[in-house]
């Protein structure tokens, strides 16, 4: 089986396939332009080459974080790029999708205890580990690359501009970000439109830090952050930004995030949906990241998003498609990953330096030649509350508010119960 889908999927470039010490085939073809496209692995066994064969998209990745198949010419990035390169001729992968498209109705809506633990898998890990890998203010979602040469740091700060512009801002607005994260996007809001801002997280680690952060006095009085569900706020708000957590509602969750976002917004309320998504009929899961990643993931196509928000009565007042940017994000994050491997090998062991290679990697190949994209949407309560032009978007607009705002009081409508 593995044979016949790697003869199917490898036209361009060379991958050489050496299992246990007496098989070894040859796949594809050399590319002149990229000699770096001639990688070659080693597979332990025929029983580990079967079980790949038979689930691609789960023990190919297990393989590779158990030790069990090696890269013995090239990178990991290298073999991942010489498959991206190749995805057009892989097998597809649609009826699924649509099989469990048409019964979402059916699906069990995660509960917040089963929320909590699906962040804790992943969000509580070390915050030393985030730090060797992510940028100064620990953004973990797709940064925004005015240009290619753009720094991480650079490409962040332009991020948050950006959904701060389309979030339409007046000073003393509250505002209710919903999974917050480090607390990076609220303080920066905070301290740039003189919002109050509200955050919630699940995340006991990322509380941790985001209240730390929060006692500087310029922003002290402005922000503060909760452990707590989403669906648990309480209060009226007139802007709500989500920036990487609507990934982890799934399907069977979109219409009551959508309703959430409805009635927490006030009439003339806005809001800002950042979130990875799909394109087409593809499955929104990979069982090899739903395993060992993000269980409970699920990434959304845009017609799975809209269907949701029309439910909920909001209006879609603008959409943009990131598509390579998160690409860029991933390979600055895969670079300073591979830079600081040794501690973060000691921070673990080397098996999870595996696992967290994979998993940069293998994001790294759906946003560069997959179907993965970022989506940004923008919802209102009323169709006139926004300009009817996007010039209010643009770059310059970031810096309408140009004196600095003295803290007050947040407002008892920002606070949740």
């Amino acid at each position: 089986m593995l044979q016949s889908y790697l003869d199917a999927l490898i036209q361009e470039g060379v991958l050489t396939v050496r299992i246990g010490a007496n098989r070894t085939y040859r796949f594809g073809r050399p590319r002149l332009d990229r000699p770096d496209l001639d990688i070659a692995i080693r597979i332990d066994s025929l029983w580990t080459a079967f079980k790949i064969g038979a689930q691609p998209y789960l023990h190919f990745g297990e393989a590779y974080t158990d030790g069990k198949l090696t890269v013995e010419k090239g990178t990991l990035w290298g073999l991942i790029e010489l498959i991206g390169i190749n995805l057009p001729n892989a097998p597809k992968r649609g009826r699924f999708a649509r099989w469990l498209h048409g019964f979402r109705n059916w699906l069990p809506v995660h509960s917040p205890d089963t929320s909590r633990r699906n962040v804790a898998h992943h969000y509580d890990l070390s915050e030393r580990l985030y730090r060797l890998f992510l940028d100064e203010d620990m953004q973990y979602s797709c940064a925004y690359f005015r240009c290619p040469q753009a720094s991480l740091e650079d490409a962040q700060i332009a991020k948050k501009d950006h959904i701060a512009d389309k979030l339409f801002l007046t000073p003393g607005q509250s505002v209710l970000d919903i999974g917050c994260g480090w607390g990076g996007m609220a303080l920066h809001l905070a301290r740039q439109a003189g919002v109050n801002v509200t955050g919630v997280t699940l995340s006991t680690e990322q509380l941790a830090v985001a209240e730390q952060r929060a006692l500087e006095p310029s922003v002290n009085a402005r922000v503060r952050f909760e452990l707590c569900d989403y669906r648990l706020v309480s209060g009226l708000f007139d802007r709500i930004v989500s920036v990487g957590m609507f990934e982890h509602v799934g399907l069977a969750g979109f219409d009551g995030y959508f309703q959430t976002v409805a009635d927490r917004l006030k009439p003339d309320g806005v809001a800002l949906i950042h979130t990875i998504g799909r394109r087409g009929k593809t499955s929104g899961r990979s069982a090899w990241l739903d395993k060992y990643i993000f269980p409970g993931g699920y990434i959304p196509s845009l017609s799975e998003i809209t269907d949701s928000v029309e439910k909920s009565g909001l209006f879609i007042t603008d959409i943009e498609s990131l598509r390579l940017h998160y690409a860029e994000t991933l390979r600055h994050w895969r670079m300073r990953f591979e830079a600081n491997r040794a501690e973060i090998e000691a921070l673990y062991d080397e098996r999870f330096g595996r696992m967290w290679e994979f998993y940069l990697c293998f994001c790294e190949l759906g946003f560069r030649y997959g179907d993965l994209m970022v989506f940004q949407i923008q919802l209102a309560k009323k169709i006139d509350t926004l300009p009817i032009t996007r010039d209010y978007m643009m770059p310059q607009a970031s810096a309408r508010v140009a004196e600095p705002v003295q803290p007050d009081v947040m407002p008892a409508a920002a606070r949740t119960g």
